[in-house]
């Protein structure tokens, strides 16, 4: 099922997959597990191809697995949260720090209509690094090769080569240097 946007409460489908990607994310997080296994739990969690070149240390923690798109070369480390529904898409050669949340849910402020889910979707752009302990909310797209430093809350789009820093994540300044690195051409030498 695609992601509706609109609400948890009512729609059986969806619950039901959010409760079929918990069991296979506590399954994927439970001992040891090599980087291929892990990928292999991936796929299934997505239900989707998933790059051999995908690193990911568990735990992982993801609510809605259809919703999650990883690209090749990218890295999540320990402890991270994707709370899917509305869509996540990490690009090529992206680095994800320790202990980040990517949240596409949110809820409406009147309490009249709370309950209601909404979602967003965000997008990791090619190369991009997230530090450590970072929170991107609803509908932020981080640009190419931007770095957004750790512990800050991303509320808005992040331009590509740009650093960003803080709570709620302001630019600090342009990367001093755009090399010439390639995804590419690392994945040709394999």
């Amino acid at each position: 099922m695609e992601p509706t946007g609109k609400t948890y409460v009512g729609s059986d489908e969806l619950y039901a997959e959010v409760q079929r990607t918990l069991r296979l994310c506590a399954e994927m997080n439970s001992g040891y597990h090599t980087e291929a296994e892990v990928r292999e739990c991936l796929r299934e969690i997505t239900r989707s191809e998933v790059p051999d070149t995908v690193r990911v240390f568990t735990p992982l923690n993801i609510n809605y697995g259809p919703g999650v798109r990883f690209g090749d070369d990218c890295f999540l480390n320990f402890g991270c949260t994707l709370l899917a529904i509305g869509g996540i898409t990490i690009g090529d050669g992206a680095f994800i720090g320790p202990h980040c949340v990517l949240a596409t849910e949110y809820h409406p402020e009147d309490p009249a209509t709370r309950h209601t889910l909404l979602t967003k979707p965000i997008v990791i752009g090619r190369n991009a690094w997230l530090g450590a302990d970072v929170k991107v909310l609803a509908g932020v797209t981080i640009g190419e090769n931007a770095i957004v430093a750790a512990g800050s809350v991303v509320t808005k789009d992040v331009p590509a080569n740009m650093v960003v820093a803080g709570t709620p994540a302001k630019v600090i300044r342009m990367i001093k240097r755009i090399n010439t690195f390639s995804h590419e051409s690392i994945t040709d030498k394999r």
